[in-house]
């Protein structure tokens, strides 16, 4: 069908817009939106029978020329062109040719939206509609919510943290959860509109059928906007999910050997090492053993205000059981640590209890900070710490100088503009050409404290960034445990980053909302499906967040991430997920 002019109303105003009965109902959605700054998530669009939906045909709407359609919902503010021009992206041929490729077609669709509008097209609007499209480029796609499915959009956003994940499905994905898994994620790195999990959230309830579990009858309102399906438990989710990975083939190791050890035995899974004495019969001999663990528990009482805290009093804790030598039952005290720590460090806050007093599960509001960088030695046994203690003290020392390098050449930088080319006044590059051979980590010391922030240095030359981190990376390599170094998957410094948080908002355990945090670095690092491309990387100094609350993506500033502690019904840190630092 070919394109039709039809009538919007909205707060005693009509407009004419362009209808294209071939494009999906959200694509009408947007051009409204562009005309009365309603946003599409709280636009209502009233048609026969009902609301227009983002997935309603229009074949069976029949729109007809000039029809005027009632648009409800509050007006924001209207997009806005970005203050200086957006250039195309530059770089490799085939790179910049796909990216280019995926911009023209951004383009092209807004394009069409402002032509709907009536108006003409000027150039001006170029700019602006190039910075809308290089955003949608740029920023992550959501998940459709299919019926209280938002536990899952979060775990899978969250867990698409773990690049390496990504490249073992690539190599090969056994049936089932895993196959669908890879082609979910394959499909997120290959489009910029929000994707409906449908082929995954039907292989998890097949795989798992406690999550095709229905709502309770007279559940009412609820009951029906979720589709009839009961919500889920986040953590349950991720731990059933990572379950369902175990058979997915590990990576082989640097030097290029073979690996027998599966993906998430690899990356995944930390090994604890339990210690009964017990406190009644000090002369019995000691209780050791060994169980692989795929998370960390936080426990969550009145005396826990800090991660840290709660972590210890899960791992160390009284417990009554049979003594052999007393023959009976005694006091026994239990000492859990970790003997070997994966890449990936997962850590639940046991926000969810039992209440007996209510006979029902409820939650913990209690605010709990959680840190952004974690020392997990803290929790790891006295052979592992002594084993991690010398690289992860030389990285420390090497992330402090990497960080004064940062400082100075942002002041280089804004202190030498140069002009390009074309006559346009940029900002040079830090680096200097030649530099002494002998600078190292001290050569990168920034000026006095004290001095003026703001105040450029211009009498320190710094060699190229690669320089030092190649440099860098053999000292620390040359301090890692041989044991280590075998262990592909382990941690080797022991020194963890966050980048991947769940929340649950609300006061109900069986009810609320899951929201999914990435850390923007750790995303743009993963590795995508081969043909997609990924969007530019972040700057080292981001540290901002991206927020997925089902199919909205948006950015989340680094220095809010406090306010996901707890302490109310508010989003609240459920599942956290740290990464072990790199070398370089």
């Amino acid at each position: 069908m070919a394109p039709i002019q039809v009538k919007i109303k909205h707060a005693g105003k009509t407009h004419d817009v362009q209808l294209d009965p071939d494009q999906p109902a959200t694509v009408f959605k947007d051009a409204v939106y562009q005309l009365t700054g309603v946003p599409p998530d709280r636009m209502k669009v009233m048609i026969k029978g009902g609301i227009l939906k983002d997935d309603t045909d229009w074949r069976k709407v029949a729109p007809k020329a000039g029809q005027t359609f009632m648009v409800i919902g509050a007006a924001g503010e209207l997009p806005k062109p970005p203050e200086t021009p957006i250039k195309f992206l530059e770089g490799k041929p085939d790179d910049a040719r796909r990216c280019n490729q995926r911009l023209l077609i951004t383009l092209y669709r807004y394009g069409r939206y402002i032509l709907g509008r009536g108006g003409k097209f000027h150039p001006s609007q170029g700019s602006g509609i190039r910075a809308h499209a290089l955003s949608k480029l740029s920023m992550p796609v959501g998940l459709v919510n299919l019926g209280n499915t938002c536990y899952m959009n979060a775990t899978l956003q969250a867990m698409r943290a773990i690049p390496e994940l990504q490249v073992a499905l690539q190599n090969s994905a056994p049936s089932g959860l895993p196959m669908a898994l890879r082609n979910l994620y394959t499909s997120m790195a290959k489009t910029t509109e929000s994707v409906t999990p449908s082929a995954f959230v039907a292989a998890l309830r097949h795989a798992f059928p406690q999550f095709a579990e229905q709502m309770r009858p007279g559940a009412g309102i609820k009951a029906l906007l979720g589709g009839g399906y009961a919500q889920q438990d986040a953590e349950e989710c991720w731990v059933q999910l990572t379950q369902s990975l175990k058979e997915v083939p590990g990576l082989a190791g640097p030097s290029g050997s073979s690996a027998s050890a599966k993906f998430v035995d690899q990356y995944m899974t930390g090994e604890m090492r339990r210690v009964l004495k017990c406190d009644e019969a000090p002369e019995e001999p000691e209780s050791i053993s060994f169980e692989k663990v795929l998370k960390v528990s936080c426990n969550i009482s009145n005396a826990v205000n800090y991660m840290q805290q709660g972590i210890m009093e899960a791992l160390d804790g009284k417990i009554e059981k049979r003594s052999p030598t007393l023959g009976r039952e005694a006091v026994y005290t239990s000492t859990s640590r970790m003997s070997r720590l994966p890449t990936y460090l997962t850590v639940h806050m046991v926000r969810f209890a039992w209440k007996r007093d209510i006979n029902k599960k409820a939650k913990i509001m209690r605010r709990v900070k959680f840190p952004t960088e974690y020392d997990a030695l803290e929790i790891a046994t006295p052979e592992l710490r002594e084993k991690l203690l010398p690289v992860s003290r030389k990285l420390q020392e090497v992330e402090k100088e990497r960080a004064e390098r940062r400082k100075v050449r942002k002041r280089t930088k804004a202190a030498k503009p140069v002009t390009d080319k074309e006559g346009d006044v940029q900002m040079a590059d830090a680096a200097a050409p030649e530099a002494s051979s002998s600078s190292g980590g001290a050569a990168a010391a920034p000026s006095a404290e004290g001095e003026d922030k703001g105040k450029a240095v211009t009498n320190v030359e710094l060699e190229d960034e690669s320089v030092y981190r190649e440099r860098e990376g053999k000292e620390l390599e040359a301090l890692i445990h041989p044991d280590v170094k075998a262990d592909i998957g382990a941690s080797q410094t022991g020194q963890y980053e966050l980048v991947a948080i769940v929340t649950h908002k609300g006061a109900e355990a069986d009810a609320g909302h899951y929201i999914g945090f990435v850390k923007k670095r750790a995303l743009h690092s993963a590795p995508i499906a081969s043909g997609a491309g990924a969007g530019p990387t972040p700057d080292e100094d981001d540290e901002d967040w991206y927020k997925f609350d089902d199919d909205k993506v948006s950015i989340f500033p680094a220095e809010k991430l406090e306010t996901l502690s707890g302490g109310g019904q508010d989003a609240s840190a459920y599942v956290l997920l740290y990464r072990s630092r790199p070398l370089v």
